[in-house]
Order: structure tokens, then C-alpha cells, then sequence
């Protein structure tokens, strides 16, 4: 910035860390976090189907949006735990069913409180205020940890569990919007959703089947505009 005097000086902005799985979520959360705050992108490998797919949607998004800051951790326990066709190659990632109220198998097993965990910690150390996370309602009849109300339970431990000069807040943005909607404000921020990857079980073409995918290519066709990734196959999911 530069004032009337002509000096130019640096704004500072308070620091926030953005989960970014390298999903059309967590891109278009970041777009809404850079508004405000400096970023720092955070990235979990956890030995799920499409690791470096997503490893590489991280890093083409960090490179977009000039992140410096950028933390990738090993959660690889993950797939020892099990219970998840992301991370356990004996289960079979399902057919999407978006009409479905059941847990889908894709589902890991209380996956957003220890990624949260992980990023406060990240957050006290790097003097973070903020945690932007893309969770969305949409995926919450499957997904019990995607849930507005699991947030505000975790906002809570995280004023409880923090130092007591410790200012850190989760922030969901697009909680409450249908993916259609986040597509929509992804285009209006600018946001690079060709350099995104959903899909759950291919890197190199998207399947167009999985949940992921279902959702994706339906937020997609309800804006009347292309998905620009690859896809063996495309179904009409508005039909």
C-alpha cells in the first residue's frame, strides 16, 4: 500500500491456517479466506486412494494463491485404523447415492476432530487466529463429523483447551451451501476449480461414480457449465 506521503508499507494481516485437501470445498474456503487473512495451507496424507492426486491440487492451490506457509502432515495411522474405502483397499469405494441418508463407506472414522486437533496445535505455534475448514452440510447425512453443530462443540474445546491468550476460531464458509452454490461462488471469486481434484478412487482420470464426483458434476450441471476435469464417464446427475 502506498500513502499520501508516498511511503510505501507492507499491511499486515492476521494469520490463518485453511485445511486444504485439494477439493472444490476446501479451494473455494481458501478463495474466501484470502479476502482477509494471510493463508497458511494446511494438507494431510493419510494414505487415502488418490494421496498424490490431492498432494499435487495442494500444491497447484498454494502456488495459485502465493502461499509460503504451506504444512503437510502424516496421518498414516489412518489406514491402520481402517473402517474406510479411502484408506482400506479391501473395501470398494460405492456408487453414488444422493438420495441416500446412510453412511457411506468413504466415511473416516472421526477424521475432522483429529485434523482439527492437528491444526490448532499448528495454529498456536504459527500465532494463527483463524481455522478455515470446507466442511459442508450437504455431506452430512453420511459424514457425522461434517455436521454446523459438530463445529461449534469443537470452537468450544479449542477456548478450553488453548492458552489463555490464545484467540483461534474455526470457520466454515461454506457450511450451509449446496454444492452448486459453492460452485457458483468459486466462479465469482475467480477461483482456479480446474486445478481441484474430488474424486476418491482414480488420479488420473475422475471417475464420475463416487459420491465425490456425484456431487461435483451435479453442482456443476445445476450452473449450466463443464466440469473442467477429465472423467471416464459423465453422468446427468439432474436429470
Amino acid at each position: 500500500m502506498i500513502h499520501k506521503t508516498g511511503v510505501i508499507f507492507k499491511v499486515i494481516r492476521e494469520k490463518a491456517i485453511v485445511l486444504v485437501s485439494g477439493g472444490l470445498d476446501s479451494c473455494v474456503t481458501a478463495a474466501i479466506a484470502a479476502q482477509d487473512y494471510e493463508l497458511i495451507f494446511l494438507h494431510l496424507n493419510y494414505r487415502q486412494k488418490t494421496e498424490k492426486r490431492e498432494l499435487q491440487a495442494f500444491n497447484d492451490l498454494g502456488d495459485f494463491y502465493h502461499v509460503e506457509k504451506r504444512v503437510i502432515v502424516d496421518v498414516s495411522f489412518f489406514q491402520n485404523i481402517g473402517g474406510s474405502s479411502l484408506t482400506d483397499p479391501k473395501i470398494d469405494v460405492t456408487i453414488a447415492d444422493l438420495e441416500t441418508k446412510n453412511i457411506p463407506s468413504s466415511y473416516v472414522p472421526f477424521r475432522n476432530a483429529n485434523i482439527l486437533s492437528i491444526a490448532a496445535s499448528h495454529a498456536e505455534v504459527l500465532g494463527a487466529v483463524k481455522i478455515f475448514i470446507g466442511a459442508v452440510e450437504e455431506d452430512s447425512s453420511g459424514y457425522p463429523d461434517c455436521r454446523e453443530n459438530f463445529f461449534a462443540a469443537f470452537n468450544h474445546i479449542l477456548h478450553i483447551g488453548t492458552k489463555p491468550d490464545t484467540k483461534l476460531e474455526i470457520v466454515t464458509p461454506v457450511i450451509n451451501l449446496k454444492k452448486w452454490q459453492i460452485v457458483a461462488k468459486g466462479l465469482e471469486l475467480g477461483s482456479p476449480l480446474d486445478k481441484t481434484w474430488s474424486c476418491y478412487q482414480n488420479e488420473d482420470e475422475a471417475c464420475g461414480v463416487c459420491d465425490s464426483c456425484a456431487l461435483r458434476l451435479r453442482g456443476f450441471q445445476k450452473n449450466g457449465i463443464e466440469d473442467p476435469l477429465p472423467y471416464k464417464v459423465r453422468p446427468n446427475y439432474i436429470a
